[in-house]
């Protein structure tokens, strides 16, 4: 196993299997402001010399937030179907 293939399987094993949505909706504008506090984050855990578990947990919320905001943008401008808007 070459090192790159044991740093992708650690990698996957630290990753939640795969994303869900909640049932409760979050709108566009608060996922953007969730993004930029974590990024913010991120920025100090970085200045701060954060061990790599912080950041990596950070990684985490922050892409978590961004599959979310990818779902409520498609929610928000994909026109509805014609057998639906019947």
């Amino acid at each position: 196993m070459t090192m790159t293939e044991m740093n992708a399987t650690a990698l996957r094993s630290a990753r939640p299997s795969r994303f869900r949505r909640g049932h409760s909706r979050r709108s566009v504008e608060d996922l953007l402001g969730q993004i930029g506090e974590l990024t913010g984050e991120r920025q100090k855990l970085r200045h701060t010399g954060a061990t790599g578990v912080r950041l990596e947990h950070n990684q985490i919320k922050h892409a978590r937030a961004q599959w979310e905001l990818s779902h409520a943008l498609i929610e928000r401008y994909l026109p509805e179907p014609e057998f639906r808007a019947a």
